[in-house]
């Protein structure tokens, strides 16, 4: 395991190296498919699902952010389809794009963010989502990986599945291989302090120096998860440059989506073989492993 005491500047050789991996091992996406799930409590999940035409390795679920959609996220949801995962995108009902409108009643976009964000009970639907993804999903896919990813109110998620103690209530089962969150939060509205000791799978936190939380603190406050977990696999990147709706697809160079999908890229890789160590520098990204 290599442990990095700082970060590590990434150069540009590094990123061709990355894009040309990323280029040899790429496999063609079947187009998106639309499913209808039903959960444990007989709500619809509406779904987007995304696969390759080779074996499946396993599943991968990306759970949007506050206001979001299954329509969204098409550039993970793509790329992890290229990896081997049968990629599956849920639609979060009670905290998507019907329900901001409905939180947002007249007030501003930030007061409708931050009532989703902090409604316990659409943490606890958003985790029947993803049961029943994995429900559906494993009887389509023969391999038995399973990594969840999240972005803003979605990385929130799977720090509270993988072990994050949370002001929700909610548990998690740990019960993924892999976690990756971007834009995670730090202690707030959502976790107390040292909320994330408790986790000892892997995870990949990434976060940019443009990437403010809703109450406009720094984006430094993205980086307590990973000072506050224990070493073994866990990853920290932060892209130059990189706002919040970047991770999320939104920006017109998508270079952002480009280190992330290469960085995940690594890390996946790093979780099967058991050699966490860092990989080889990206450029606009600097990355701390332990």
């Amino acid at each position: 395991m290599h442990t990095a005491t700082g970060f590590r500047k990434r150069s540009y050789i590094g990123m061709l190296i990355g894009l040309t991996a990323l280029t040899v091992t790429s496999t063609q996406v079947v187009a998106a498919e639309r499913i209808s799930l039903t959960r444990q409590d007989g709500q619809s999940v509406p779904a987007l699902v995304y696969q390759n035409a080779g074996a499946c390795q396993g599943v991968a679920i990306i759970s949007h952010g506050a206001g979001g959609s299954e329509k969204g996220y098409v550039y993970l949801a793509e790329f992890m389809a290229k990896e081997g995962f049968l990629s599956v995108v849920p639609g979060h009902l009670e905290s998507g794009r019907q329900s901001l409108r409905e939180a947002k009643r007249g007030g501003s976009l930030q007061d409708g963010l931050t009532e989703l964000v902090t409604d316990a009970p659409a943490y606890s639907a958003r985790l029947m989502d993803i049961q029943a993804v994995r429900q559906w999903a494993a009887a389509r896919c023969t391999g038995k990986r399973a990594v969840l990813l999240g972005h803003s109110m979605g990385a929130a998620v799977a720090m509270m599945e993988a072990g994050a103690d949370n002001k929700m209530g909610v548990t998690g089962t740990a019960s993924f291989d892999a976690y990756i969150a971007l834009s995670p939060q730090g202690e707030g509205l959502i976790f107390p302090a040292h909320a994330w000791y408790k986790i000892s799978k892997p995870v990949l936190l990434m976060t940019g120096t443009r990437d403010d939380d809703l109450a406009h603190a720094s984006w430094r406050t993205r980086t307590e998860p990973f000072a506050d977990m224990a070493p073994g696999c866990k990853w920290l990147g932060v892209v130059n440059g990189a706002t919040h709706m970047n991770f999320g697809g939104n920006g017109l160079l998508h270079r952002t989506e480009g280190l992330t999908t290469q960085t995940i890229h690594a890390f996946l890789q790093g979780v099967q073989s058991g050699n966490c160590a860092a990989p080889p520098p990206l450029a606009g990204m600097e990355l701390r492993t332990k």
